[in-house]
């Protein structure tokens, strides 16, 4: 092998684990996307106001479209979304979370909403191949942040009971906040510096409601990281059999 073949083998090695690794880092995000989206859904007929339904179905709509985008990025949308096993998903633990009440879901959408517009920001403001789509993304992520946050402030200041039920659903998914900061590669963000912004932004709404930033660590002690890795919590099992039923049950069916 001449050395020009060995350096046009090399730089198709690399080429291609450079797609490899930002396949997975689309797959990565896109599965967080995904699996919010379906928790949100599972709201219809529920919402406890006819309005907030409207608004909770069409977070979950945007969160359904960047997923689209992502999934298609790394693969076929439909055998990613609907024929993957638990193990092969790598969404955060956070996002499958149940909805509980409401002040949990609200809880789950501040925490997650925040930290994906910081992100979306960041990688709106450079040139890599999410770019385009954070562009676009970083719109709708501040409508479901801002959202989110006007929720907080209602309930944190609201009645007794609102409030003690928004402070139960901060310190529950709290454990769960800090595998959002664990690095994923491919996306080429300053992950210390996105928690900060994170930490100040949350720590602020929740003192306007009259809340605070809960104590304790935010990571259980096998959570750190695991849904990056496919590890997930007892509820996400029994979210995929929902989510994947129909499609299973229907092997090529068209519509």
């Amino acid at each position: 092998m001449t050395s020009t073949d060995a350096n046009s083998t090399e730089a198709t090695s690399t080429e291609a684990t450079s797609t490899d690794v930002v396949n997975a880092a689309a797959l990565t995000l896109g599965d967080d996307a995904l699996i919010l989206s379906h928790r949100l859904g599972e709201w219809a007929g529920h919402a406890p106001v006819l309005e907030e339904e409207v608004a909770l179905a069409n977070i979950a709509l945007d969160l359904l479209g960047q997923a689209r985008v992502l999934l298609s990025m790394a693969g076929d949308e439909d055998e990613l979304a609907f024929l993957r096993e638990e193990r092969s998903f790598h969404n955060l633990q956070l996002v499958e979370q149940p909805n509980g009440d409401f002040a949990h879901t609200i809880a789950r959408q501040l925490y997650f909403s925040v930290y994906q517009h910081e992100l979306y920001g960041e990688l709106a403001a450079g040139d890599g191949p999410f770019g385009p789509l954070a562009a676009k993304a970083v719109k709708e992520t501040a409508y479901h942040r801002d959202h989110a946050e006007q929720w907080t402030l209602r309930l944190g200041d609201g009645t007794e009971e609102s409030r003690g039920r928004m402070r139960a659903a901060l310190d529950a998914l709290w454990k769960f906040t800090g595998e959002m900061f664990q690095p994923v590669d491919g996306i080429a963000v300053d992950w210390a510096a996105l928690e900060q912004r994170w930490l100040a932004a949350v720590g602020d709404v929740l003192e306007r409601a009259g809340l605070a930033l809960p104590e304790g660590p935010r990571t259980g002690a096998w959570a750190a990281g695991a849904g990056r890795k496919g590890l997930h919590t007892e509820p996400f099992g029994r979210l995929l059999a929902e989510m994947q039923h129909l499609h299973r049950s229907h092997p090529g069916a068209s519509w």
